[in-house]
């Protein structure tokens, strides 16, 4: 009796003014989502269409290029050169697969591949030179070692290393993380929206996760579908993906608003860094609607994982290269917490109501005890309705992606929407927005992160201390399942281990490894 009177007490407070507007709220973020993700949609679904268009006109390359005079020989040996470098680090189930993609690239200019990794230990090195040696001669490819960073992050330093080995005639730089699956076409299409637009700073793209089938999995495409809004502009955005950038190489070649010294000066993420710098110099921005890559997932990639990556992702908005940047981060720190959280708490609200119904139900109560209720199942109702047209927005989007990655790449395996489980999806939408917070706090007070065995230790925005040891750290990476080349046994890793540790942090941050 106990229960079912905190129940009711419950559900009754949640009907006060307050409780409605956290809910309404609720339902708003649900429509706002959308029709982000519609418009989204819009402008992927807008691409397929052109592309089935100039097919049924007779161009059979329509997934190369949209004339298919742009395939003569007098067009493409006028193309650009484009150097594509990729940090490299670790070996997993997926990366044999991106890499092929990477460098059979049927973009007709002078293309060079450039595999920057830390050390000929890393595992990455000795797949990586299998691969190449299939190839021979047939591609420009060689391997870069790095050696270990001193100022910035290894995936930055790599980065940075591979832009002095570039070949001096390239007129373009692309940068790829190691998870990226491209297309035929996809160096080309870059390539053609900077000789069209020469404002652009830098050229991106977005990854279409394909979850493998565990709950983290989902976290991960739960998470990053909110931001491919951003991506999916057909042009000029604000947002930037580390894991593709064409930018113009002699803005490396000769530090161009200051791109690479704010990089090597205590950079830690530089999809943030690169963005901050475009932005304080009022730089263009922008990602072509063919520009989304397969990102398929780890297929053991737990829940401890999964948190890790969320730290690392959170601990982003910790570094900063001036003080509006600063003020930035913290703005979308202090948002996506307050919305985050916002979401969810409409779904606490509603079981409570739900579980007041019930009690109603079965054991009959007062017809006035019931009416009292009835206003809290409207607020159910509503949220109800508004999150079956949020899941049917991202369902939407990503059945629209998985057709035009389908159409780009039509010799490689078909995506199929068949593989996803919307219930899944939904669980990982609550758990996500719910732990977001806690991971942000904690990267917050914290101020250090453990990125693939490299602890990382900030000081006013930017990396002050690097912290290497063998025999500690994860073997595997996250996303990929990436194995680390790590000696001795991997540590016991939980979820709650690590949400103990990084709790822990708060106050001595420096006494734990995550």
């Amino acid at each position: 009796m106990g229960f079912v009177s905190v129940v009711f007490f419950f559900s009754r407070a949640f009907c006060s003014p307050i409780a409605v507007f956290v809910q309404i709220q609720g339902c708003i973020i649900c429509l706002c989502l959308a029709i982000g993700w519609a418009f989204a949609a819009f402008v992927r679904n807008r691409e397929i269409k052109r592309m089935k268009h100039n097919m049924k006109a007779g161009n059979s390359f329509a997934f190369l290029c949209s004339d298919i005079h742009e395939l003569d020989h007098s067009h493409q040996v006028h193309l650009p050169g484009v150097s594509v470098v990729m940090p490299l680090k670790g070996f997993g189930e997926h990366n044999l697969c991106n890499w092929r993609s990477q460098i059979t690239s049927l973009y007709g200019g002078p293309l060079e591949f450039l595999f920057v990794v830390e050390s000929e230990e890393d595992p990455a090195y000795h797949a990586v030179s299998r691969l190449l040696s299939d190839f021979k001669d047939e591609i420009d490819a060689k391997i870069v070692v790095a050696g270990l960073s001193t100022t910035c992050s290894q995936k930055i330093h790599n980065q940075l290393v591979g832009a002095e080995w570039m070949c001096k005639d390239s007129k373009y730089i692309l940068f790829l993380d190691d998870d990226v699956r491209l297309h035929p076409g996809s160096v080309g299409a870059l390539t053609t929206e900077m000789e069209k637009n020469p404002e652009i700073f830098i050229q991106t793209g977005y990854p279409l996760d394909l979850p493998s089938g565990s709950l983290g999995s989902y976290c991960i495409y739960e998470y990053h579908m909110p931001c491919s809004m951003g991506f999916a502009t057909g042009g000029k955005t604000f947002f930037l993906w580390g894991g593709c950038m064409m930018m113009h190489a002699d803005d490396f070649r000769y530090d161009r608003y200051g791109v690479v010294s704010g990089l090597r000066d205590g950079g830690y993420s530089d999809d943030m860094t690169l963005a901050a710098i475009a932005g304080a110099h009022k730089k263009l921005i922008t990602s072509p609607p063919v520009a989304v890559f397969p990102h398929p997932l780890a297929s053991d990639l737990n829940f401890s994982r999964y948190w890790n990556y969320l730290r690392k992702q959170t601990f982003v908005l910790e570094s900063y290269i001036s003080n509006v940047n600063w003020w930035m981060n913290k703005a979308l720190f202090s948002t996506h917490c307050y919305l985050s959280w916002g979401f969810v708490l409409p779904y606490f609200m509603s079981m409570i109501h739900v579980t007041a119904a019930l009690c109603i139900y079965i054991r009959g109560y007062a017809q006035g005890e019931a009416t009292s209720i009835s206003n809290g199942l409207l607020l159910v109702t509503c949220l109800a309705i508004c999150t079956f047209i949020e899941l049917l927005s991202m369902w939407n989007l990503t059945r629209i992606e998985v057709e035009l990655c389908n159409m780009l790449s039509p010799e490689a395996p078909q995506l199929s929407l068949a593989t996803y489980n919307w219930v899944l999806v939904f669980i990982a939408i609550l758990v996500d927005n719910f732990l977001y917070p806690i991971s942000a706090f904690g990267s917050h007070f914290s101020q250090s992160i453990n990125w693939s065995g490299i602890r990382y230790y900030l000081k006013d925005g930017k990396i002050s201390k690097i912290e290497r040891t063998k025999d500690m750290g994860p073997i595997y990476t996250d996303l990929g399942g990436k194995h680390l080349g790590k000696k001795g046994a991997p540590p016991k890793d939980t979820f709650l281990g690590n949400l103990t540790l990084s709790v822990a942090q708060w106050r001595q941050p420096k006494k734990y490894d995550v």
